[in-house]
Order: C-alpha cells, then structure tokens, then sequence
C-alpha cells in the first residue's frame, strides 16, 4: 500500500506548489487524511501545549480515570467490549464564543497557551479551506462562507489522553467512527501511535511525527463536495504501555449554517446532487446517538428531517 501522505506546507510558496496542491488533491480524494509539517505553528508553542496538556492530566485527570476504570470493572473484562472508549477526555470551546476562561482545574499558563494554539490552528483551517477551494474549482472563500451561519463557525478542542490499558486487545481507545463536523485538525503524541484509518479494506497507522498537524475531512465536506472527497472511518487502537495525548480541534459550521452540495460540483456529476440539505444543528443531534455507526443511513435520514428553526450551540465534535 502507498505510504501515508505527509505534505510540506512550506512548498506552497514555491516552485513546488504545483506538485504540492497536487498532493492536497490526492489526499482529500483518496484518503480522506494526511499530515501537515511547516504548517506555521511554532514547535516552541507545540512543545508548551503538549508539557502543559500532559501535567494537566497527571495533575487533575489521571485520578478520574482510574476511578471510571474501576467503578466499570474494565481491567477484569474478559470479552469484547463495544460499548466503552479507554480515554479519557474533555472539550474547550473557541467559536464563536471561547469558554476557556470558565473550565475548572485549568492553570493559567495552560490557558494563556491553548487560546494561541486555538488561534493559530484557527489561521491554519481557513487556509486549508481555501486551499480545497482552489483544488475543487471553487471560489476562494466558498468553504469558509458555507460553514459561516448567523454567528461564524463553530471550532473546539476535544483534549484527549489515552493511558495504558491492560486488555487492548478488548477495548479500543476509541470505537471507529467518521467526524460528523468540517475539517479537523490533530496535534497528536509523537511517542505513542494509536490513530488508524481505513483505507481500502484495510486499517492504517497514522504515523506519530513530531510537531506534525493531522488533517482529516468530516462528513460536512463530504456533503459539500457532493462526495468528491469523504469522510473517512477512524479509531484509536489503546495501547498496553505509554500515555497517548491527543489534541483533536474541529473547525465546524455555525449551528444554524445551511449544508448542501455546492452547485457548482453537483452540476459536473451525472448523477446531479447526491447529498441532501440541512441545517448543521439538525445533522448532529442525528449523529448523537449514531457516532458510532454507518454514515450513509444519517445522510439519508437527513432527507426527511425538517429544518430546525430555533438554533442553540451545539457541540464541537
């Protein structure tokens, strides 16, 4: 099988760009993932988040876990268990509205550190967006404005730490799923693999590389692109040693934002509009309580939901 796509970002500003954009291209259209180095991110802050990440969770997450572990009775299991992901997690909110400021137990260091990387990586999505953009034959901005709504975008941090777990081959670190949102970015532990993707029947490892940034499109771009590119399962295998840190940031619509294929992709398919229409809100409250199973049936479930009229916040993943 080819060798997982890693794309300098650097080269985009050089004689390079063609075979660079071509790359984009490639990854977006038969893998569904890949991974960005010179991406503009600072290693010094990248170094910062991941130090303050990692005692936060030694600090004040590493207790819980043991304790959820316990009350469930998961280091005795002795079959499969489908039901439980073997990491423990918690979300921070950037847009459109940071909660950063009101999460507990969060030193300010850490704070001060996550609101820059939220901003930079927030920097690095839009400038990815209109990179797919100028790959689809899209107007440059058509992503960003299709995921804008009343209020903008809607862009989180789901922290998650995965820690060793004594049945990995039992319980995953986290069940195979697609992202229901737009594009995610992933600042991954260098040290300790985990992320798989499926790619052609097959489960892939999504190589730890240090200060790289994962990318991978959701079902939103799936939707948009008219199937052009897709939204592509994946799952965290739980390791026996090593605490795998994972920092996935999704850039998603506003709630109330109005997702359908763009017009001018659905015109060149024989087949004219695949996907159907509707309101964000609705697509996750659907992918609630169906994370974890095919995508096709929520797309075609979405056929026959009525529009929310009354939007609220949503979550970010």
């Amino acid at each position: 099988m080819e060798s997982f796509p890693v794309i300098d970002l650097e080269k985009l500003n050089g004689e390079e760009r063609g075979t660079t954009m071509a790359k984009i291209k490639d990854a977006c259209e038969n893998w569904g993932f890949f991974e960005l180095v010179n991406h503009g991110l600072s290693h010094q802050l990248l170094d910062s988040v991941e130090r303050l990440n990692k005692e936060h969770y030694k600090k004040c997450m590493e207790q819980k876990f043991k304790q959820m572990v316990a009350s469930k009775g998961l280091e005795a299991v002795q079959s499969e268990i489908d039901d439980i992901d073997w990491e423990s997690t918690f979300h921070l909110r950037h847009l459109p509205v940071s909660d950063i400021s009101e999460v507990p137990d969060l030193e300010e260091d850490y704070r001060m550190a996550m609101k820059q990387f939220a901003l930079e990586l927030e920097k690095l999505a839009e400038l990815l967006l209109d990179l797919l953009c100028e790959n689809l034959g899209l107007e440059k901005g058509y992503l960003k404005r299709a995921f804008h709504g009343s209020k903008g975008p809607t862009f989180g941090t789901k922290v998650s730490n995965y820690p060793p777990c004594p049945k990995p081959d039992l319980i995953k670190g986290l069940r195979a799923h697609t992202d229901a949102g737009g594009i995610i970015l992933l600042f991954q532990d260098d040290k300790v693999s985990g992320l798989q993707l499926l790619k052609d029947g097959q489960w892939v490892d999504v190589p730890p590389m240090r200060h790289s940034i994962v990318i991978n499109l959701g079902d939103q771009l799936e939707v948009i692109t008219n199937g052009k590119y897709k939204s592509i399962e994946h799952r965290v295998i739980a390791q026996s040693d090593g605490n795998r840190m994972s920092l996935a940031s999704f850039y998603n619509p506003g709630s109330d934002a109005v997702i359908y294929p763009a017009p001018e992709l659905a015109e060149k398919e024989e087949k004219g509009q695949v996907y159907p229409k509707f309101v964000f809100e609705d697509y996750m409250k659907l992918y609630a309580g169906r994370k974890f199973q095919a995508k096709e049936p929520r797309f075609e479930a979405m056929k026959t939901i009525e529009p929310s009229l009354n939007s609220g916040p949503i979550a970010t993943v």
